[in-house]
């Protein structure tokens, strides 16, 4: 698969392609139901499929603030657009310029730069100034300008319409579960191993320590998990994801300790799927307490990830 550039002309290959638009974070079930619906047309017209992000996430670019709320990183996406059948991502570089369209002026870039020939959205996308596009708007203004559009509606369960702020409240809450049952697979934190106080190795734990950046905080506490190596190879652990009160200061980590692996992984990015929450983060008097609960921490992860 592509990654394309949304601020230059896309390349012959791509033109008159059919475009997924949206900003997908978390690729959910609702988002796989568009992108799978502009693959399905592509295919049966012989056109590229394109599926378009956004980068930032324009929560970010509008509140600056915010905490901290993604559920994929770009690289993330990418690899989830090309197994879902896509040929190309579109990254849309979220900044003022872009802010600042007119509904009009949006539709303008996707036909002028683009070159799209149809356009897939969820039923709720929102685009131009101030949002004063909608998925009726863009039909209206598709229509004039040679693109067709379709709007793909919600995909409900018996809790709702999916939607990428359910699967964040249920990280938040530690419910591993219910946040797979809607993305269709575990939440995964990725990124590049750190150097860190390097106390894990001193009572028998080492750990792969990874900052979790802009990712949506899940509930602090000890997880079962599976690692995935950058060569592709799966391991299985147990990781601590907080702020390790027994250890001053406190600091911000995801640290996972994979059962049986003796490897140095630092460098390399990997990825670590919350399983499961077993407990959350404690303050242990002496590290002896500490070990002890981690051996039953890892015996339980052991049985859940079988």
């Amino acid at each position: 698969m592509k990654r394309l550039s949304g601020v230059e002309p896309l390349p012959a290959e791509f033109r008159g392609g059919v475009m997924a638009l949206g900003n997908f974070d978390g690729f959910h079930r609702g988002h796989q139901a568009v992108v799978g619906r502009a693959v399905a047309r592509a295919r049966a017209e012989g056109r590229p499929a394109i599926v378009a992000t956004f980068d930032p996430h324009p929560r970010r670019f509008f509140r600056p603030d915010a905490p901290p709320f993604l559920l994929t990183t770009l690289d993330q996406r990418a690899a989830l657009f090309a197994e879902a059948g896509a040929d190309a991502m579109l990254v849309m570089d979220f900044n003022a310029a872009l802010a600042g369209l007119t509904p009009e002026e949006f539709v303008d870039r996707l036909t002028k730069l683009y070159g799209v020939a149809a356009v897939v959205t969820g039923a709720d996308f929102t685009f131009g100034r101030s949002k004063g596009g909608s998925s009726v708007v863009l039909a209206d203004l598709g229509a004039i300008a040679g693109f067709s559009t379709e709007r793909v509606d919600p995909i409900d369960d018996d809790q709702g319409s999916i939607s990428s702020t359910r699967i964040r409240a249920l990280l938040a809450e530690g419910d591993c579960a219910g946040a797979e049952r809607l993305l269709t697979r575990p939440f995964a934190i990725e990124g590049q191993v750190i150097h860190g106080d390097k106390l894990g190795r001193t009572i028998g734990f080492p750990t792969a320590n990874l900052d979790l950046g802009d990712y949506q905080r899940p509930r602090y506490g000890i997880y079962a998990v599976r690692g995935r190596l950058a060569d592709g190879r799966v391991v299985k652990g147990a990781a601590n994801l907080g702020v390790r009160p027994t250890f001053d200061p406190p600091k911000e980590l995801l640290e996972p300790y994979f059962f049986d692996f003796a490897e140095n992984l630092y460098g390399q990015t990997i990825e670590v799927e919350l399983v499961r929450f077993l407990r959350p983060e404690a303050k242990f008097d002496s590290l002896e307490a500490l070990t002890t609960q981690m051996d039953r921490d890892c015996e339980q992860a052991r049985i859940i990830l079988g």
